[in-house]
């Protein structure tokens, strides 16, 4: 598959393979290693037992970006590319974390000592310039930032609550305290390590495809899923009285031009492969980390209305199937964990629609809308919003779970954005305070005002993966930031409003109107 953008090299990726050099590569893509195991998991070569809960999968950092707030908008850049580096960090500490299995297993004392240790260290000298940035552009730097410093060891079977601990409630990160490493050294995995990553098919971490996850817990049967056990509802359009019940759809592809990268130009503006992992891009066709909004504002667009050049991305889907693309040695995709085939939606339906109390206002040019959490996974799940579902089925909505579609279904991805906004600002320090969901009644909250609620929709004909006896064949997954080990609960989607006023106006009219458009 090919893909217009630029071609990316930086020192970086030489690092990140250097530093991974020890993985095996098998099944068409670097194995970027997990080493869950089930529960009391015997080892016959070892005579040993394992705990599932003890497994050291992946690290868990605070998401230093979600703890900003007040960030002067002319200190933003260089806030920006210091966080972008401080995930460049936490990639780099997985990366060793999954190739030095053989040192772990050897020493109890080595996650803490060779990744973690030097990690805050690294971590630390980050937040000083966060700091400094700050206070450079005439704000107030939060106090104690090296309170983040800090990353721990973390199971590949439970997500964390942002606090440094794996979610179960107890403030501890349940590695006993010995840099996050069990009594099986934090190797988690037999002798045949090896063997490409591959033991004697009772290690739940190895798909057969050299990916670091999914997992067949990760997996649900759609059957299984309660209809309607997912609130969907908030900011949908609605028949009372005083809503606005209209909608608006943008007809815009499924990236036919093939536009890939790994950017983010909402949270990593100007830093090159600020989103470890490949976008699928529609609509504005100049879509990168150094795209301007004059950039945006001159761009092609693939929509079908032209006065639309606002940008929808999203993580690409891959079948984990050994398919090298084209970006398997690149940072973002193989080089990173993100293995397989890109699927390409068959369907890509962009709705705005209404409120359910009132009509709505226009959104600003250049609007950044992000829902969902890239790292859901570590950081909690608070802002987790995406969901999965089966053509057929789609009362049944999942958020922590790939779905497992029956014969003649088709995958699909629902996204549905915040649809308040503060009436100020295009983007926030955290890029989530200028927007904010509807509240239980459907309405606004003091300050902030009702605007066109775009809802994403992707249809994908997906290979059905197969699981049996706790292992997972050919799966599918979202692309992610590497540990984050390819979640369904971190999958998100973006935003910028790149309309013109024209067309935002007859948007508007359209919702408020009660009418359908397009």
């Amino acid at each position: 598959m090919g893909r217009n953008t630029r071609k990316r090299r930086s020192p970086l990726a030489t690092k990140v393979v250097a530093g991974a050099a020890a993985l095996a590569v098998g099944g068409g893509g670097l194995v970027w290693a997990n080493f869950y195991a089930s529960a009391h998991e015997s080892d016959s070569s070892h005579h040993r037992t394992r705990s599932a809960g003890a497994q050291v999968a992946t690290i868990q950092c605070p998401d230093v970006g979600q703890e900003l707030r007040n960030v002067p908008r002319g200190a933003r850049p260089g806030v920006d590319k210091e966080l972008a580096r401080l995930d460049e960090q936490i990639t780099e500490a997985y990366a060793r974390l999954a190739s030095t299995r053989q040192a772990q297993s050897g020493d109890s004392a080595y996650v803490q000592n060779a990744i973690l240790g030097p990690l805050k260290s690294k971590r630390t000298a980050a937040l000083d310039r966060i700091g400094i940035n700050i206070r450079r552009g005439g704000g107030d730097a939060p106090g104690g930032l090296d309170r983040f410093a800090e990353c721990r060891g973390m199971g590949a079977d439970q997500p964390g609550n942002g606090n440094g601990d794996n979610g179960d409630g107890n403030g501890q990160d349940d590695q006993n305290d010995n840099g996050g490493q069990d009594q099986d050294n934090g190797q988690g995995q037999d002798g045949g390590q090896d063997g490409g990553g591959q033991d004697d098919g009772q290690n739940q971490g190895d798909n057969g495809n050299g990916a670091a996850g999914p997992f067949a817990d990760d997996f649900v049967d759609i059957n299984d899923v309660q209809p309607n056990s997912r609130d969907l509802e908030n900011g949908l359009a609605a028949n009372g009285d005083g809503g606005s019940t209209g909608s608006f759809t943008a007809v815009c592809g499924v990236n036919e031009n093939n536009l890939f990268n790994s950017d983010n130009l909402i949270v990593a503006p100007g830093v090159d492969n600020g989103a470890h992992h490949t976008h699928d891009y529609v609509g504005n066709q100049n879509n990168n980390a150094f795209s301007s909004d004059d950039d945006l504002a001159g761009a092609d667009t693939s929509c079908q209305n032209q006065g639309d050049k606002s940008t929808y991305y999203w993580p690409v889907l891959r079948l984990q199937d050994g398919t090298q693309e084209f970006d398997a040695n690149d940072l973002g995709g193989g080089a990173e964990g993100n293995v397989g085939k890109i699927l390409k939606a068959t369907e890509a339906e962009i709705k705005f629609v209404g409120n359910q109390q009132s009509d709505v206002v226009a959104m600003p040019k250049f609007l950044r809308i992000i829902t969902g959490d890239a790292k859901a996974f570590t950081n909690g799940v608070a802002n987790a919003n995406s969901s999965f579902s089966c053509t057929g089925f789609e009362d049944r909505q999942v958020t922590d779970k790939y779905v497992l579609c029956p014969e003649g279904s088709q995958v699909v991805r629902t996204s549905n954005f915040q649809s308040c906004w503060d009436g100020q600002n295009i983007d926030s320090a955290n890029h989530r305070d200028h927007v904010a969901f509807v509240q239980q009644d459907g309405s606004c909250a003091n300050g902030f005002q009702a605007i066109p609620q775009l809802q994403v929709r992707l249809v994908y004909d997906v290979p059905a993966p197969t699981v049996e006896n706790g292992q997972v064949q050919n799966p599918y997954a979202v692309d992610g930031f590497p540990e984050q080990l390819h979640k369904p609960i971190t999958d998100h989607n973006d935003f910028i409003n790149v309309m013109d006023e024209n067309l935002m106006n007859e948007v508007v009219d359209c919702i408020n109107g009660g009418e359908d458009c397009q």
